[in-house]
């Protein structure tokens, strides 16, 4: 793949408020602003980002967790295993802040298993046909979960079971929580030694941003997303059928009964798939269609683009009760949507229990079984050459 240019983060919700009170004498009006702002200085949460230990490991390791906080007291809490969000406040449209993401109480509940809760799928996102793929001629054979036939998230013991090197990461925009991995070559049946960092940044605006950079010693491929399980009405709450999801993408990979992609991209003019206009998530789900019925539910990767690296609108997730809306925006060519068809009734936080379409996952990336489609986006890195890419979940109410 060639080396993708690193890419600026836009700030689009400028605004300017003017107020000019046309009946208090100057001296009142300078000295009522001079106290609004005293108290808006004072009243308002201070950005910060900290950690603290979360753990160890089976095996000893230890697991800090780190806290984002922003200026408007929205919150990111990211463990350095997994490189995992384990949970991210935003606000209703009263200003009232609730978790938004699915996940675990401790490091060790994530050790035990989970379904991907808000970690880093890697070193390749998604499915990987019989777990076999050909780079240059050779044959490589992934990992393979017990019982499973293709090649899911990175294998047996993929990026979402290591523990990352965190450090913390501060700037005039926000904060955040730089955290790095090396996988060694062969690892998972990978080729190369590839170098990874992850960049998670919370604005003043409300946006997680995440950036990805890996390089490699050997050609290889690669595929990192994060698999955050998102309900705007907060985790815990029940399902997430009437969240209203907009994805702007025409297209889709159309796949087998095992969702391994077949090389075809159709059209999602007239078919369930369709979400370039707002439809509630539950609306169509049920629906007599084909593709449908192999995911068991939405389980589809969405074409936004080929070859367009820059960071463009991917989705738009709004929930009417609360009015909390997420903007996910990429510079990858595909969007996951999945709608967790297989949670059954999974303990998450606070000792919910978290049942199938309580969640959704808008999973930014290439497209699935990639190494074996040469038609779609080359997911090939070689020496000398650098992965990057952005994603960015833009929160607001209304």
């Amino acid at each position: 793949m060639a080396a993708t240019p690193s890419l600026r983060a836009r700030n689009r919700n400028l605004c300017h408020l003017t107020m000019k009170p046309p009946f208090l004498p100057t001296r009142l009006v300078v000295a009522g602003l001079v106290m609004g702002c005293l108290a808006t200085v004072m009243s308002a949460p201070s950005k910060s980002v900290t950690s603290e230990p979360w753990g160890h490991t089976k095996d000893g390791q230890s697991v800090e967790l780190f806290t984002l906080r922003n200026a408007a007291g929205m919150e990111v809490k990211i463990a350095s295993y997994g490189c995992t969000i384990v949970s991210l406040t935003a606000p209703d449209r009263t200003g009232v802040f609730a978790d938004v993401v699915l996940g675990k109480d401790s490091l060790a509940a994530y050790e035990a298993g989970h379904p991907f809760f808000g970690c880093i799928a890697g070193r390749f996102a998604n499915r990987i046909n019989l777990g076999k793929f050909t780079l240059d001629g050779k044959e490589h054979q992934l990992g393979l979960k017990p019982g499973t036939p293709h090649h899911l998230h990175g294998g047996v013991s993929g990026f979402d079971k290591k523990v990352w090197a965190g450090s913390k990461v501060e700037s005039p925009h926000g904060v955040g929580v730089k955290l790095h991995y090396v996988s060694p070559d062969g690892e998972e049946g990978y080729p190369g030694t590839l170098d990874t960092t992850v960049t998670c940044m919370l604005t003043d605006g409300n946006e997680l941003q995440l950036a990805y950079e890996a390089t490699t010693d050997k050609p290889t491929v690669v595929n990192l997303t994060n698999h955050s399980y998102f309900n705007l009405a907060g985790e815990g709450s029940g399902t997430a059928l009437d969240h209203e999801l907009t994805i702007f993408a025409c297209s889709f990979t159309a796949t087998d009964a095992d969702l391994i992609p077949t090389g075809k991209i159709e059209s999602v003019a007239g078919t369930p798939l369709d979400f370039l206009q707002p439809h509630k998530i539950g609306e169509r789900i049920e629906a007599d269609f084909g593709p449908l019925k192999q995911g068991l539910g939405y389980d589809h990767n969405y074409v936004l683009g080929l070859g367009n690296h820059f960071v463009t609108r991917a989705a738009l997730v709004h929930e009417p009760k609360s009015g909390r809306t997420m903007e996910v925006l990429t510079d990858q060519p595909g969007v996951q949507l999945y709608t967790a068809n297989h949670l059954i009734s999974e303990t998450g936080k606070h000792g919910h229990i978290y049942h199938k379409r309580d969640a959704l996952c808008l999973e930014t990336q290439h497209f699935p079984d990639s190494p074996n489609h040469p038609s779609f986006p080359s997911v090939t890195l070689r020496p000398g050459e650098v992965f990057s890419s952005q994603t960015v979940f833009r929160f607001s109410a209304q």
